[in-house]
């Protein structure tokens, strides 16, 4: 790799790992840049799982550190979206993306209306809902979620904290904590998939990877200094850039390769 491969995708790396961190959608960004690279869309994909497992690694550590990580309740709520991944990898391997895509503009688009109109579902703990034990409906939840991830990763975690928040009752700086734990727990045996199918390009991978370490670490400890609010502004910002992505409106893929 040459230094500027490697200056830019360390960069990439520490934006990704911050905005995935504090939301969610930081992954189109990387996924442009491996694009941009050369890479195959499936092998970017698969690549882009790398700097995901570090990321949720580093994060998930500090929101337990800060005493925000309810273990228990995640790895109840994470155990189904790792089956649903292992599913939604497979699929990613030879399905087409674009119409997919359309449809998860349109479900994001729906959840930012449900966070304007209802802000303090996401602001409020519901403390009927969080000492509640796991349904199956919950179970069925995830393990779409878990899909979802499998198969593109981009965006996920606003689905994840829907899930958390509508769902099992936390306000969004304990949903952020559970989300980051539940992509950790998934994430590898998705790479597992993308590795058997030779999906993988570890030198890109890698390098991005090191650049989230610390975005995802700084991004944790803003989280849980400035609080939900906060969080559901970033949030809707970033579900409009997202969807505006998903839906044509804008090209991420091309801004980026405007780098080049």
């Amino acid at each position: 790799m040459s230094w500027y491969e490697i200056t830019v995708l360390f960069l990439t790396g520490l934006f990704a790992g911050f905005v995935n961190t504090l939301a969610g959608g930081g992954s189109i960004v990387s996924f442009s840049i491996l694009l941009m690279f050369g890479l195959p869309p499936s092998i970017a994909n698969g690549t882009n799982r790398i700097n995901v497992l570090t990321q949720t690694f580093i994060a998930s550590s500090s929101f337990k550190f800060q005493k925000v990580l309810d273990t228990k309740k995640a790895l109840w709520l994470g155990v189904p979206a790792l089956f649903g991944s292992v599913a939604g990898a497979w699929i990613a391997i030879d399905i087409n993306e674009k119409v997919f895509e359309r449809v998860v503009g349109v479900i994001l688009l729906v959840m930012l209306v449900f966070i304007l109109y209802k802000p303090e579902l996401w602001l409020k703990e519901r403390k009927d809902l969080v000492n509640a034990k796991v349904t199956w409906k919950q179970i069925l939840i995830f393990f779409l979620i878990g899909v979802y991830g499998g198969f593109i990763q981009i965006g996920v975690g606003f689905f994840l904290m829907a899930g958390i928040v509508l769902s099992a009752g936390y306000e969004l700086v304990k949903a952020n904590a559970i989300k980051s734990f539940i992509i950790f727990l998934y994430t590898p045996v998705a790479l597992i998939v993308f590795i058997l199918n030779n999906q993988i390009n570890w030198a890109y991978g890698l390098m991005i990877a090191l650049g989230t370490i610390a975005g995802a670490y700084f991004a944790a400890r803003m989280a849980v200094k400035k609080g939900a609010k906060f969080l559901k502004w970033v949030i809707i910002v970033i579900i409009l850039i997202t969807s505006a992505d998903l839906f044509g409106i804008i090209d991420i893929k091309g801004i980026v390769s405007l780098l080049n």
